[in-house]
């Protein structure tokens, strides 16, 4: 693989990560700030995430940041993965994807009118 679908296959597994409390994956709920993709000289890639959580009081944010690092670990030749945690920009719901803005609409009618 090379960078660019390296980099998709990350996004396809972080669909796979969900807020507990949320019920939405962290890449539709806007969570995923940037999914940066290197590759070393004997080809093998690694990533460097930042993200943020809904809440800076999130009490899962370390399952979370785990799961994160480990969905793109599995990416075939991705053997390293640190995950960044910022509150700048903070999360506000405009973030969402379209998706997650439908799962959250479906999910949630009544939060989301």
């Amino acid at each position: 693989m090379n960078i660019e679908e390296t980099k998709n296959k990350i996004i396809d597994n972080l669909k796979g990560v969900h807020d507990p409390e949320m019920g939405c994956d962290v890449y539709n709920l806007g969570l995923i700030y940037e999914v940066n993709v290197g590759e070393m000289p004997d080809k093998k890639k690694y990533c460097n995430i930042v993200m943020s959580l809904t809440s800076a009081f999130c009490p899962a944010a370390d399952m979370i940041v785990n799961d994160v690092k480990g969905a793109s670990l599995s990416v075939d030749d991705v053997i390293d993965c640190q995950v960044e945690v910022t509150f700048t920009p903070q999360w506000t719901p405009e973030r969402l994807t379209e998706d997650g803005h439908a799962y959250l609409n479906y999910m949630y009618s009544d939060y989301m009118d």
